[in-house]
């Protein structure tokens, strides 16, 4: 439905952008408010370390196991009927969370929550992919990704606003949250629309800037051969293990590190302790924007989108590698959270090139590739929650293990990507 024969191209694009944008962040701060709940979930239902460990990994686990699912589901149905109804499935199980009463509640909660967060990102990989002309790809991940490292970084704050200063108590905390995501999927569902050309807010101008509907159009099989045939798709998928593995110690554990290893939960103040903890992701926020920005610049430069990517994200990886070995080494617990912060900078130095690969990889597959590459690293974080937990039991509370592994896995992706062609399309056109 194009209503206008202007040559200035409407803006329609950049309301579904917002759209994904505020999805991105009620999605965080919804994941993120667990890990800043758990002293007190753990102190209610009587919890042990190991077992808090095993509530990340069960939502972790069902998160990575219906990745491909929900972006499939997408791929063959469209983003606007999927998004709408993951989105009130977990907010229905983050209110639901606040009423666990034991350890097996939690657990079933919790995988309930992670099947219905797994279709985010792969639907919204589709949606950009849909409604953005190429060259504006990166750009928009950048925003997308900090979006989600705001979400985190902000949660903690809110959380503890909300416990400490406002007199309610962790279960009431996730109900106020899930209300989010319900009117998320109420706006969403009323304004977008799967094909740009049957929005009544877009014209012809602004049309031809957007893909042609043979790179976006739905699809009816699912193409794992494609994929797993794919050494680039197999290493972006590998490369995102190693950044989804060093990336929900932020999410998971962090909170506890600071309290019970630096020993920095008596002098400061809670609020103060509340921002610390989320300093690693929303520098992670400004690293996503740094790295969506020089994006374009590098390729302009080299004449070649893989050769900027590729600087980009051997950069992120090295440099957080480096960062957590710093800050093992640094005791003075300011200067310790403002390095691990570098970390997160450094991390997330990857995320636009890695989503915004998986877009020009996957064509009208991009809810699936990228619904494969966030499942393998979805396992990888949910794994790195419990090995966390069993490293602590097993080294008596030594975290600096911990770390280094985690400084060594970023290594691992490094050297992935130094045989990834992030740019040529899987399905090449006939």
């Amino acid at each position: 439905m194009v209503t206008s024969t202007s040559s200035i191209p409407t803006t329609a694009r950049n309301k579904t952008v917002l759209f994904a944008l505020s999805l991105a962040l009620i999605m965080y701060v919804d994941r993120v408010a667990l890990a800043q709940a758990a002293p007190f979930i753990r102190t209610d239902l009587g919890l042990t370390q190991v077992q808090m460990g095993w509530v990340f990994t069960t939502f972790g686990w069902a998160y990575a196991l219906f990745e491909i699912p929900g972006g499939w589901l997408g791929d063959r149905f469209g983003s606007r009927k999927v998004l709408m109804r993951i989105v009130i499935w977990w907010s229905a199980f983050t209110a639901l969370t606040g009423l666990a009463w034991n350890h097996a509640s939690l657990l079933a909660t919790q995988a309930l929550f992670g099947a219905g967060e797994a279709g985010c990102f792969p639907n919204l990989t589709r949606v950009l992919a849909t409604w953005l002309p190429k060259g504006e790809r990166e750009k928009a991940q950048a925003r997308l990704w900090l979006a989600t490292r705001m979400g985190a970084a902000l949660t903690p704050v809110i959380v503890m606003v909300l416990l400490r200063y406002m007199g309610l108590n962790w279960r009431m905390a996730f109900f106020i949250f899930s209300l989010l995501g319900v009117g998320w999927a109420i706006a969403f569902f009323r304004w977008y629309r799967d094909d740009p050309s049957k929005h009544p807010e877009v014209n012809a101008a602004e049309l031809a800037l957007l893909p042609p509907p043979r790179e976006t159009a739905s699809v009816s099989h699912f193409p794992i051969r494609q994929i797993l045939s794919n050494g680039s798709i197999v290493l972006l998928c590998i490369q995102y293990a190693c950044v989804a593995y060093g990336w929900w110690f932020y999410v998971t554990w962090l909170p506890t590190y600071v309290r019970e290893m630096r020993g920095t939960g008596i002098q400061m103040h809670p609020i103060l302790l509340a921002i610390f903890t989320g300093m690693p992701l929303l520098f992670g926020g400004v690293g996503c924007l740094v790295s969506g920005a020089l994006a374009p610049r590098l390729a302009k430069r080299f004449g070649s989108v893989t050769i900027a990517r590729r600087i980009l994200a051997i950069t992120g990886f090295v440099g957080a590698s480096l960062s957590i070995v710093l800050f093992i080494q640094v005791h003075d617990p300011y200067k310790a959270m403002f390095v691990l912060g570098m970390a997160g900078f450094l991390n997330d130095f990857i995320m636009p090139a890695a989503w915004a690969s998986t877009m020009d990889k996957g064509g009208r597959y991009a809810g699936t590739v990228s619904g494969f590459m966030n499942m393998v690293g979805g396992i990888a974080g949910a794994s790195s929650a419990t090995i966390v937990g069993y490293i602590l039991r097993a080294t008596d509370n030594d975290w600096t293990v911990a770390l280094y592994v985690s400084a060594s896995i970023y290594m691992v992706g490094a050297f992935c990507w130094l045989f990834i062609d992030p740019h040529t399309p899987m399905e090449q056109p006939t």
